[in-house]
């Protein structure tokens, strides 16, 4: 956590969702800090995509709210903002990973055109500077340069992932949201990619909230953890102590593996 602030980076009050009868998150409330990095685990069907999906700005919470510090008007409501503010966020100060990388990179144009297009979104127009930078943070990613020109299809899964991370990381955002980055991928290119990951969050600073129902992703990328089941955070702390400590019945099945997300 960064101590040079006591303003958090977001602040999630009370959100609740429901669909029809079921309470997708219920009461759900935390704060992240600049350069921190926050997971939240359980297993399928406990909640933690659709409060990524509420706290992106995504989905509509039916109650609560999510704050996050705005350059120029300090903690506002995502959801008292007007559209065209959530998308200048969105395309500005935040990221977002999809678990499936196609569905966060465009297959129709290049790589290097997908990771240049939040670029130009802010006002970048110099061709051969925005060519240069995508190039560059192609290679921060690991990703061979000389494929700029190539479509995201020839890329293997873990490359699509990659080209995704450096898409959303090329305007330096404050807060980046991931949901499962490593799922479907081997274990040998998931453990390459969470090298990365970890990398870039200390290097760039980044603020990061990540849903895995993966603890080894939770205990290698992030400081804190928070554990949901049926909706609610069951538990939630320093993730070296809820992994090693586990206090809640759920989180100990989980750590001992009994669940299976």
């Amino acid at each position: 956590m960064n101590t040079e602030t006591d303003t958090p980076l977001l602040r999630v009050s009370g959100l609740t969702k429901r669909f029809g009868a079921h309470s997708a998150c219920c009461d759900v409330g935390f704060e992240i800090f600049p350069g921190e990095v926050l997971c939240i685990v359980g297993e399928s069907g406990s909640g933690k995509t659709t409060l990524l999906k509420c706290i992106s700005a995504q989905l509509q919470p039916d109650h609560g709210s999510v704050e996050f510090d705005t350059r120029d008007q300090g903690l506002a409501d995502i959801y008292r903002l007007s559209e065209p503010m959530r998308r200048m966020l969105a395309r500005t100060d935040w990221g977002f990973v999809f678990q499936n990388p196609r569905d966060g990179l465009r297959a129709g144009v290049s790589a290097g055109a997908n990771v240049a297009e939040r670029l130009m979104a802010v006002g970048a127009r110099h061709y051969a500077n925005i060519r240069h930078e995508a190039s560059g943070w192609m290679q921060k990613v690991e990703l061979d340069a000389r494929r700029i020109d190539d479509l995201p299809d020839t890329f293997s899964g873990g490359m699509q992932q990659r080209l995704q991370i450096a898409r959303n990381l090329i305007t330096r955002p404050r807060l980046v949201f991931m949901d499962e980055p490593t799922a479907g991928l081997d274990v040998s290119v998931q453990a390459r990619l969470l090298d990365l990951l970890r990398g870039l969050a200390a290097d760039l600073g980044l603020a990061a909230v990540i849903v895995t129902h993966d603890l080894a992703v939770a205990r290698l990328l992030a400081q804190r953890m928070m554990v949901m089941r049926g909706g609610s955070v069951v538990e939630s702390g320093l993730t070296d102590q809820v992994l090693d400590d586990p206090q809640h019945p759920y989180t100990q099945l989980l750590v001992s593996s009994v669940i299976q997300a």
